[in-house]
């Protein structure tokens, strides 16, 4: 009886699980193919690290983002490894642009280990929040604020609780997740195929592929974690 390709979706973690989604992007495919075919010809140039001969590696132009045919980023994410010139080390672009920090991985590897991948922190943006999941909440800046503060954390308590009971998932953690994410990475693989009650759920994937990927990020890591 062959093995189960998904089997290893029950351990992955929450970095992990941003990887798998990642590694799906047909952007990312392209780009790595484009970078490693850089890099290796940097290397029988000159030397594979840490033996490489930096110096004369670091006056190549192939040796820094972008790559070519794409464009410059505007505002790379964290630190993006700039030399004395500002320039940006392609690998290091390549983190910028993707979200990590690591060396690029092979979007052929699957679950590589967690010393393998360092996220940058996700970007702050206004996401848009679904509409069981959205509490606006009102402050009134003339009154002291810890009561106001304490109302407020009973009432995301109690709408946490209202929403379980309504078969909602809240809060969304790794834990909670995880079958219904590898349910997507079967959709988005073809190993199962979708019907109409699985359409919103490929979109989501698709979505999450596309850049959600990094959402991931915002939520709790681990069993322990989804317990509190």
């Amino acid at each position: 009886m062959a093995a189960d390709p998904y089997a290893p979706c029950a351990g992955l973690t929450r970095d992990q699980w941003t990887w798998e989604f990642l590694r799906r992007n047909p952007d990312y495919q392209r780009d790595y193919q484009a970078f490693i075919t850089i890099w290796r010809a940097l290397e029988a140039d000159y030397g594979a690290p840490p033996q490489r001969d930096f110096s004369s590696w670091k006056q190549d132009p192939r040796a820094y983002g972008p790559l070519p045919g794409d464009a410059e980023l505007t505002a790379p994410a964290g630190e993006p490894c700039t030399v004395d010139d500002d320039r940006v080390l392609l690998e290091c672009w390549m983190g910028a642009k993707w979200g990590f920090h690591k060396f690029p991985l092979d979007p052929a590897r699957s679950a590589p280990a967690p010393d393998e991948l360092s996220w940058r922190p996700p970007p702050q943006t206004e996401a848009p929040v679904d509409a069981p999941y959205r509490l606006d909440i009102t402050f009134d800046l003339s009154l002291p604020l810890p009561p106001q503060l304490e109302a407020a954390k009973f009432r995301l308590v109690s709408r946490a609780a209202e929403l379980r009971r309504q078969g909602h998932v809240a809060p969304k953690t790794v834990a909670n997740q995880r079958a219904r994410w590898t349910q997507m990475l079967h959709l988005l693989d073809g190993a199962t195929a979708p019907d109409a009650d699985a359409t919103g759920l490929l979109g989501e994937a698709q979505a999450l592929v596309a850049g959600g990927y990094r959402e991931i990020l915002r939520l709790a890591d681990g069993d322990a974690e989804a317990a509190q």
